[in-house]
């Protein structure tokens, strides 16, 4: 019986990988390891389906080292013990972790030293940010490397290759570019979600059958709304999701987030629902920002059907939340002023600054003064960038402070201030 169309499909070296420019392209980090003939460990982090195992066993094959897989969830202390027993054999041996993030601390503690010494090198693979979810130890010992999402295009490309490949469909289903396109814009940039969407459609029409996007729709699986051919649909209903959160129609929200869902390109709904809460809740609630973020991280790591749940809990908190865009209309004013009229820092607030008398420096040794000092630059005292926006008590809260420190008189000589000392309250 044939593998999955999937499994059959994933590239063998570096060469094949498709996408991922920035790892494998020519001027990619992998690239330049494999021309320098350098093995470094590294962590592949990333969305499911992206490709994140595949590069690992293809940068090993393209280098000819030997390699054993391995995942943190299944295999034991004594697989893991086993495989150093192994590598001892080769001259160089790479251990592919897959679930890296779950690695107890047992297993961590028998790997460390082996990848101190380099008798052994890692290629961790992880859904997580790995900046929160591996070991500092393991992070401090290998290169962070960033698996995207690929576009309609790349997958496109994917799809066109698996359709001729002989470890493919062999040229024996003939598909439409557009319905392979539909394929490739439901897939979420995720290639073996495309794959195995391809094989299902080829499974169900005749090899003489010329397998149409109308074929595709059929199967049930796409949702209307990415048939449509310039995608416009689509962004209409992104645009009309975070207008009914912002607008607090809690209804109108969900009905737009489900409609979201089902096309199925999670990695997409989470970037713009937290675009969404950091941009028009903000801080008028940033303890439901928070759990915002957190439900994210719940749908990314149980995935479609069941993100569906913690997606609903954030667009409902969100939407009945009071709004603040105070924080983004800050930092956009912030911006224009930059862009219009750009000003130097003052000479007391740089990195190391040159000419300024010891009175004058900053006084790091002196916190009761640090709030009597001027910070912006010369020209711009007195500027407000921010506007608060009072509709939820943390904000107010936030304005009285902002308020209490707007009437002090700040001051741009450091040696005056240190001579009022306690005397300038």
């Amino acid at each position: 019986m044939n593998k999955p169309l999937a499994y059959r499909m994933r590239p063998k070296t570096l060469d094949k990988i498709i996408g991922q420019k920035s790892l494998v392209g020519e001027n990619g980090f992998l690239t330049h390891c494999l021309e320098n003939k350098v093995i470094v460990s590294s962590i592949l982090y990333g969305p499911p389906g992206t490709g994140k195992t595949t590069i690992a066993e293809a940068f090993a094959n393209s280098l000819n080292v030997h390699h054993i897989n391995l995942n943190a969830t299944i295999n034991t202390k004594a697989d893991l013990i086993n495989a150093f027993k192994e590598a001892e054999l080769y001259k160089d041996t790479i251990i592919i972790m897959d679930e890296i993030h779950r690695m107890n601390k047992d297993k961590q503690d028998l790997l460390l030293p082996r990848l101190e010494d380099g008798s052994i090198y890692l290629i961790g693979a992880t859904t997580e940010n790995p900046l929160l979810a591996i070991n500092p130890a393991i992070r401090s010992r290998t290169h962070l490397l960033e698996v995207k999402p690929l576009s309609v295009e790349e997958i496109e490309e994917g799809l066109k290759r698996a359709c001729v490949d002989i470890d493919g469909l062999n040229n024996s289903r003939n598909f439409s570019n557009e319905a392979l396109n539909l394929i490739a814009k439901a897939s979420g940039g995720d290639l073996r979600y495309a794959y195995n969407m391809l094989e299902s459609t080829a499974l169900t029409f005749s090899r003489d059958h010329l397998i149409t996007k109308e074929d595709v729709q059929d199967l049930g699986s796409i949702p209307n709304f990415l048939s449509d051919e310039n995608g416009s649909e689509h962004y209409d209903t992104v645009s009309a999701f975070q207008k009914s959160i912002r607008g607090s129609q809690v209804d109108a929200a969900i009905y737009y987030l489900a409609k979201l869902c089902q096309s199925g390109d999670l990695e997409g709904l989470i970037r713009r629902l937290l675009v969404t809460a950091y941009e028009d809740i903000g801080l008028a609630n940033p303890q439901a920002v928070d759990r915002t973020y957190q439900a994210c991280q719940v749908a990314r790591e149980v995935g479609f059907p069941e993100a569906v749940i913690p997606l609903s809990f954030a667009v409902c908190d969100l939407t009945l939340s009071p709004k603040s865009k105070s924080a983004n209309n800050a930092i956009q004013k912030a911006m224009e002023q930059i862009n219009s009229a750009p000003r130097q820092v003052r000479s007391y607030l740089k990195y190391t600054p040159v000419n300024v008398d010891k009175d004058d420096a900053y006084p790091y040794d002196r916190p009761d003064l640090w709030k009597y000092i001027e910070y912006l630059p010369e020209g711009l005292e007195g500027i407000e960038f921010y506007q608060p926006n009072l509709s939820g008590n943390y904000e107010k809260n936030l304005y009285q402070n902002y308020r209490e420190l707007k009437n002090i008189v700040r001051s741009t000589s450091i040696k005056l201030l240190r001579k009022k000392g306690r005397n300038l309250n």
